[in-house]
């Protein structure tokens, strides 16, 4: 009798393992990543899952001597090594560089998702705490390598974007914007920070982007979702999924444009001076559902999450529905591609990479965890129009690659910046380095 009753629960075992692996396993017809990036991407039929596909590179981190692959043309050696887990660069006045070395807080909440994501943090380099500090880097001689580094400012809540404002500098933790005068030139920041607004933190997507304004007044702040599809209610999404208009001198804010599930980085377009940001967009719909963006955003502007993707797709798991709202969904600019974490933003002005990469935008890409076979790793430029919008048909152009060999990610790209010579400046935060890309 007993073996019967052990044999049955090896069944059910067996079976269970069975349909897990079978809601996991990656869509039959893969497409091409090319399809799924440009203006017009190829959207396939959503699949559904109850289980998302695990796809990741698992972390080891570089060797000695190994570095990312330029593209032709260009050259890349490390700015500055051994930090720990550099997340988002920001360039000083006199050329000094902010590092924020910076990690996820605690995870709470999120549905399917967050705990798929509690799960797999090492995989993902998300399980190391968070230093909570940014950290200046100095390359006085100009040799491209910093061989000064200090603690600027400490004690923040995982701090990530930064941003120079009439004096003051803004640092955007997780759940507040923060100020501390600044003065040109110093190495550490003493004062305590001062709270400008807060805002909601933590859960899924803890990122803060920040940049000034074309204005000298205001700046904005991405403020990603806490789920994936509202997953725990809509009232736990408040003042999420958008990005933020703020004016410090009132401790003021608004809700600038909505429906964006991940926006992080974020970029004033040279010519137009329009606002770009990047979004990562909903998971657990396949493979090849729903494409990362690169996009303008003004103010108003509704891009339907989570209701609707790329411009009015609905996405039928999200209930109660908001009909109305589709035709008001603004479709996105540019698809970079299922599932590649689109993170990083930058645009070419200030650099000097070659005619090749003179007008575009520069993109970080994390990195998919959700996805065979694997996307993003890489920086990645798309071209742009002297009008200041990307270039009709184009695709993305690979400008640094060589994160992942044989299935082992090495590195993941995050921030992207200009130095002060030019140079392309991209945060590694599993190889914990800066790497400086520059035109042989």
């Amino acid at each position: 009798m007993r073996k019967h009753i052990l044999a049955f629960f090896a069944l059910l075992l067996v079976i269970g393992i069975a349909i897990v692996a079978w809601l996991a396993w990656p869509d039959k017809a893969r497409l091409d990543l090319a399809a799924v990036a440009g203006q017009r991407p190829d959207i396939t039929p959503p699949r559904e899952q109850v289980i998302p596909t695990i796809g990741t590179a698992d972390p080891v981190g570089w060797q000695q001597g190994q570095t990312p692959v330029a593209a032709t043309g260009l050259a890349v050696k490390p700015f500055a090594t051994g930090l720990d887990h550099p997340r988002w660069l920001y360039r000083l006045p006199n050329g000094d560089v902010l590092v924020a070395e910076t990690n996820s807080p605690p995870r709470e909440g999120g549905g399917i998702t967050g705990w798929v994501m509690k799960t797999l943090m090492g995989k993902v380099g998300a399980g190391v705490p968070s230093a909570n500090r940014i950290t200046l880097l100095r390359d006085a001689n100009g040799d491209g390598v910093a061989e000064a580094r200090s603690v600027f400012l400490s004690g923040l809540n995982s701090p990530f974007g930064m941003a120079l404002l009439n004096g003051q500098l803004y640092v955007a933790n997780t759940d507040a914007l923060v100020r501390v005068p600044y003065t040109d030139g110093a190495t550490r920041i003493t004062a305590t920070p001062e709270v400008i607004v807060r805002y909601p933190g933590g859960a899924n997507h803890w990122t803060r982007g920040l940049i000034a304004a074309p204005d000298g007044r205001s700046l904005y702040v991405s403020v990603g979702s806490a789920t994936n599809i509202a997953d725990n209610g809509l009232a736990a999404e408040r003042r999420r999924a958008n990005i933020l208009q703020v004016w410090p001198d009132d401790k003021n804010s608004r809700i600038y444009a909505a429906g964006l599930r991940n926006p992080v980085g974020m970029a004033i377009e040279p010519t137009t001076k329009a606002l770009w940001t990047v979004v990562n967009e909903r998971d657990m719909l396949g493979s090849d559902l729903a494409p990362d963006y690169l996009t303008a955003v003004e103010l108003g502007d509704n891009f339907g999450w989570p209701w609707y993707y790329w411009g009015g797709y609905p996405d039928p798991r999200v209930q109660p529905k908001n009909q109305e709202l589709q035709q008001y969904s603004k479709r996105p600019d540019y698809a970079m591609g299922p599932h590649v974490a689109a993170l990083g933003l930058t645009f070419a002005d200030g650099l000097t990479l070659g005619d090749r990469f003179a007008r575009g935008a520069f993109v970080g890409e994390h990195g998919s965890w959700n996805r065979k076979p694997l996307s993003g790793y890489k920086v990645a430029f798309v071209p742009f129009t002297p009008q200041g919008w990307p270039v009709k048909g184009a695709k993305p152009v690979d400008v640094l690659t060589g994160f992942v060999v044989d299935g082992k990610a090495r590195g993941r790209p995050v921030g992207v910046i200009a130095d002060r010579t030019g140079a392309l400046l991209v945060a590694d935060d599993v190889g914990n380095a800066v790497w400086r890309v520059t035109a042989r």
